[in-house]
């Protein structure tokens, strides 16, 4: 896209009103900001694009019940759910993971009740949703490059095993960034979009 930046988790070690300071059209990934939905309504209410990026609910927590020691994963089985106190059954890996997708999905669900400007996207038909959400919010540039950078899965569990870092909320972040420098104009290589790149490179 040539007319948005884009990021992953850029404002996570953030604290205060510094977590939400998203630049003007700015596209922000982070699973993170569903721990921050009240700070969200009062800070951009119905003025922003919300995406619910969503993936099959057994498939995710599976996926997070394999990374049951770090993340999200561990501050909410350990810091919100209290493990060390639950029963045996109820500290089994996938049925905390079930029950972080499921609070998660929820809270998002109940956030976007009385947004106007929103949409979900599912992962299995990531090419189709990401699609409609670059017609939605006027994006410029190649979309065919865009979509073409879907394709390449990231942050797979396989991957996470072997202490692999990239994220799979960058996808979407690298769809944006791919359509960028496949159709950089003149009119649009400003300092800001390049120094937004190097920023988001470096994040």
């Amino acid at each position: 896209m040539t007319n948005y930046t884009s990021g992953h988790e850029t404002k996570a070690g953030g604290v205060g009103t510094n977590r939400l300071a998203f630049p003007e059209n700015h596209i922000e990934a982070d699973n993170r900001l569903s721990w921050y939905l009240g700070r969200l309504h009062f800070k951009y209410g119905d003025s922003a694009f919300y995406v619910h990026l969503k993936r099959d609910l057994d498939s995710t927590a599976k996926s997070y019940a394999r990374r049951k020691n770090v993340g999200i994963m561990n501050a909410f089985a350990s810091g919100l759910l209290r493990q060390k106190v639950l029963d045996e059954q109820a500290r089994n890996p996938l049925t905390l993971a079930t029950d972080i997708c499921e609070t998660i999905t929820n809270n998002i669900d109940h956030f976007l009740l009385d947004k106007t400007n929103k949409m979900e996207i599912h992962i299995e038909d990531l090419e189709k949703g990401f699609s409609e959400f670059w017609d939605r919010i006027s994006a410029e540039g190649d979309k065919e490059a865009a979509l073409a950078s879907l394709s390449k899965p990231t942050n797979t569990s396989q991957q996470f095993e072997k202490k692999n870092n990239v994220g799979l909320m960058t996808r979407i972040k690298r769809a944006s960034r791919a359509a960028y420098h496949a159709f950089r104009t003149p009119a649009r290589d400003s300092s800001y979009f390049d120094q937004r790149a190097s920023s988001n490179n470096e994040s």
